[in-house]
């Protein structure tokens, strides 16, 4: 497994900056070769599932996830908001955590952590797989919280 971390600070409010991140599908934009499908109903909450399929042509694997915490920032109140999700698919595992936290005078700060693997990838690649997990979740941090 891989643990990695990223910070953003974002002059979107938090319940903005939440809307954008939560947005499952605009996810993949910022992920070469791959589509993301949610496959419950809305509205986003706990037990909602999406699957990231990656691949060219036939092959391809994918990354199925579930939310298990949910918990959007207030629009009103100066709230934090925090979603988990678990990674329960055949290839990659572990999990996700995005904090949405409000800042004095405007803006946000987002944390997004967490621990993932790729199933009978070897152990002693497991920096390889955090600086990759830090670079491609990076990317799609800068690519949603980006001014539009």
């Amino acid at each position: 497994m891989a643990t990695f971390r990223i910070e953003r600070g974002s002059p979107l409010s938090a319940a903005c900056a939440w809307r954008r991140l939560a947005h499952w599908e605009g996810h993949a934009a910022h992920v070469p070769l791959t589509a993301i499908t949610v496959t419950t109903a809305p509205p986003a909450r706990v037990g909602t599932t999406l699957v990231a399929r990656t691949g060219l042509g036939g092959l391809g694997f994918d990354d199925v996830m579930r939310v298990v915490r949910w918990e959007p920032p207030g629009d009103a109140t100066p709230a934090t908001g925090r979603c988990r999700l678990e990674k329960c698919g055949r290839v990659v595992t572990g999990w996700a955590e995005i904090e949405v936290r409000p800042r004095p005078g405007g803006g946000c700060r987002v944390v997004w952590s967490g621990d993932v693997g790729v199933r009978h990838l070897p152990e002693r690649l497991g920096p390889v797989t955090s600086r990759c997990a830090r670079l491609l979740y990076g990317r799609i941090l800068d690519g949603l919280l980006a001014d539009r």
